[in-house]
């Protein structure tokens, strides 16, 4: 059977098709790959089927079939796991009460916390899920995460939008922002693009993003997924020093969208992001997938009245999350490409060194204790520090607070903290 030879280049819910056009997809660094991988999502089963017969295609015609595609409308069910070697994490983190500062959420703890939308993607962070997903254009989309015996929903229709757990019983109702003709309602800010996210086509992007002359996008065969006939493009990183062993993306062989992502890392092993389509349509989806009424006995709760208090709380001028991002105090990014590494400068004592085990007994021996069973203990110019691991992320934390951190391995961060002295 006649597969795709390797060409390197370096750089439940039905309808009608829509005819618009997006945008093409930017290639850029690959930062927001690491970080993807840091917080991000799955394993799928491997590609089942027996490879198809297509004609052969270009890795550079392939991606920009990826880049042309303009599904807007689609429903399916999704297959979500993650094996970053990390324990199970659950959903209702504190620190996630507000939303993220995107309306549809209450303050730490507000009464719409337990429906927060990055308290689900926390839970997407580790072991198995299966979504349902569904979209008809920029203005309606639904996300439903099925676990067990409880669903959570995240519905924008509009300039509604309702995030529902079932769990709780609670619904939060928000308002999205209108577009300033004010015909068009985008879907808040993480809301419902936070979960959005856990599918194929918003991680290929991301790896996509990263194809620059740190990488080698190669066409690798043939697949079928969810039933349907796709290539396999395989993206590997060019530096020794990257935790990423290779990505593999499905692209559907008639419309170029994505149906499966798979991240493995270089130590081998299971997928540590692998996620995929189990079932797919591209036919409009029914206008009922998008209507939502909160069931009987459910909280319901005024997510825009919650938003407006938690930034009063802040004050009257709270920045965005963007603007806190950008204005973190000693963040920046060095190194090029897969390689790439977040700092955080610190300007005091960090982590407990290894003397501060043998003090007296108290509470920094525990500490130091307690840290060398999670990290490893480093030495170099910069001084001394903590590693700590999983099988895509490492991270540094210097004994004066500094911290780095990429998808790249021990050796690597320790070289970017010497040559940062």
């Amino acid at each position: 059977m006649p597969r795709n030879e390797p060409t390197e280049v370096t750089d439940e819910w039905g309808g009608e098709r829509s005819p618009k056009r997006r945008k093409a997809v930017r290639y850029g660094v690959p930062v927001a790959v690491a970080g993807l991988s840091a917080a991000m999502i799955g394993l799928v089963p491997a590609f089942a089927g027996s490879a198809p017969d297509l004609p052969k295609i270009s890795a550079q015609d392939l991606i920009a079939k990826v880049a042309k595609s303009d599904v807007q409308q689609l429903s399916g069910t999704v297959r979500v796991t993650t094996d970053l070697g990390l324990p199970s994490l659950p959903g209702a983190g504190s620190g996630a009460g507000a939303f993220g500062g995107a309306p549809g959420g209450g303050a730490q703890g507000g009464d719409g916390a337990s429906a927060a939308p990055q308290n689900k993607l926390m839970e997407l962070a580790s072991g198995a899920h299966t979504l349902r997903f569904a979209a008809d254009g920029p203005e309606k989309q639904r996300v439903s995460i099925v676990d067990k015996a409880a669903e959570y929903s995240l519905v924008h229709n509009g300039k509604d939008v309702w995030a529902y757990d079932s769990g709780s019983n609670t619904a939060v109702h928000s308002t999205a922002p209108g577009e300033r003709s004010g015909k068009q309602h985008r879907a808040p800010e993480g809301l419902p693009k936070d979960l959005k996210t856990a599918t194929p086509q918003d991680l290929a992007k991301q790896a996509l993003e990263a194809a620059g002359d740190t990488t080698s996008v190669t066409v690798d065969g043939t697949a079928k997924v969810a039933g349907r006939d796709a290539y396999q493009l395989l993206i590997k990183p060019k530096q020794a020093g990257s935790t990423v062993g290779s990505i593999r993306v499905a692209v559907d062989a008639a419309n170029g969208v994505p149906l499966k992502f798979t991240l493995t890392p270089k130590s081998g092993g299971a997928a540590a992001v692998d996620v995929g389509y189990t079932n797919v349509d591209f036919a409009k989806p029914a206008a009922s997938t998008f209507s939502f009424t909160p069931p009987k006995g459910a909280k319901v709760v005024n997510g825009d009245k919650e938003h407006a208090t938690a930034q009063r709380g802040h004050g009257k001028d709270a920045p965005s999350r963007k603007e806190l991002a950008t204005d973190m105090d000693g963040l920046n990014v060095i190194g090029k490409g897969w390689t790439s590494i977040a700092t955080i400068k610190g300007d005091g004592p960090g982590l407990p060194s290894g003397k501060d085990k043998d003090k007296a007994k108290g509470a920094g021996g525990d500490v130091g204790k307690f840290l060398d069973s999670i990290g490893d203990e480093v030495n170099g110019k910069f001084g001394s520090g903590r590693v700590f691991s999983t099988r895509l992320v490492n991270a540094l934390v210097t004994d004066n607070g500094t911290v780095y951190v990429g998808a790249v391995d021990k050796q690597t961060l320790i070289n970017a903290a010497n040559a940062a002295k």
